[in-house]
């Protein structure tokens, strides 16, 4: 995964926009945090789609999106895709809701328990 630091310049516009159209179709707030499966976007011709794997974040959740992404004369057209690598699933933070719960429920089996949480992984 490229992080939203080292996203190739290729990418970079149709990924932003990309979010852009994610927020205004769902009227939510998320933040590009990192880019996966753009290799497609480097071999594809002018008017030809591509895909680019998202992560996005908003502060309380992170997940995974997968756009198709079409570029005709400097816009881009958006649409859904489907995912086809499970190694970075769709949701990435557990819903809020489930949080407490999962936590409570492994403090009544351990001792302890020791939380790593890395760019929207637990």
């Amino acid at each position: 995964m490229e992080t939203e630091l080292d996203i190739p310049p290729t990418v970079t516009s149709p990924a932003n926009a990309a979010v852009d159209w994610i927020n205004n179709t769902e009227q939510s707030n998320y933040e590009l945090t990192g880019v996966v499966d753009y290799d497609s976007a480097f071999s594809a011709q002018p008017g030809e789609p591509y895909e680019l794997g998202l992560i996005l974040c908003d502060g309380e959740l992170c997940r995974r999106e997968q756009v198709r992404v079409i570029e005709r004369d400097g816009e881009f057209e958006f649409n859904r895709a489907e995912m086809r690598q499970a190694a970075i699933p769709p949701l990435l933070d557990p819903p809020v809701g489930l949080r407490k719960a999962w936590l409570d429920e492994q403090l009544e089996k351990f001792d302890f328990i020791l939380l790593l949480f890395y760019r929207g992984r637990w």
